[in-house]
């Protein structure tokens, strides 16, 4: 599915300041990784083609599916998923969602998440989005590569950016397995 590279970008530049930093009455605002999926979900589908197979799923609760159950990796709940459901051999791609204050062990979690949904279950695609406004992508990117070497049979894993709200996410580059 070419497609979900333009559709990634086209959604993120569609997600306002509302979505992507949330103001609070009496505080500065936050991100909050939440809202930030449901409007990149909503976006999404807004952009999903009718001619597909493909369908994105938000947050999937993959607890009690037998093949999951299997081979282990009925634990991880992603973010997103890019699939056929229903069709183990229609897994496309699965995105994790962290905000620029991301903490190590979440990091080093969704890795793990990412790696092993290629690795074990089969994705073809494994995403990992940061978004904020105040991170350097390249010290981001330094922190998140040396995290990944703590990874369990690491797969390789777009790293992608968004660093403005209703502005394009961009790929910055994959992680890579080190041999």
């Amino acid at each position: 599915m070419i497609e979900l590279t333009t559709i990634l970008k086209q959604a993120t530049n569609q997600i306002d300041r509302v979505y992507f930093h949330l103001e609070l009455d009496g505080g500065d605002p936050v991100y909050r990784e939440r809202v930030y999926c449901y409007e990149l979900y909503h976006q999404m589908r807004k952009l999903w083609p009718t001619n597909t197979p493909y369908y994105i799923n938000g947050e999937v609760d993959k607890s009690a599916h037998p093949k999951l159950e299997e081979l282990k990796a009925d634990h991880i709940k992603p973010d997103f998923l890019v699939h056929q459901p229903g069709d183990m051999g229609g897994n496309h791609a699965i995105i994790e969602v962290k905000t620029q204050n991301a903490k190590r062990g979440g990091v080093k979690k969704d890795l793990q998440s990412l790696s092993d949904f290629k690795n074990i279950v089969g994705y073809e695609r494994a995403i990992y989005l940061i978004y904020g406004y105040d991170f350097e992508p390249e010290s981001m990117t330094k922190w998140i590569l040396k995290i990944s070497q703590e990874v369990q049979n690491l797969a390789s894993i777009e790293l992608w950016y968004q660093t403005a709200d209703s502005e394009e996410a961009y790929q910055q580059c994959v992680i890579e397995p080190i041999e």
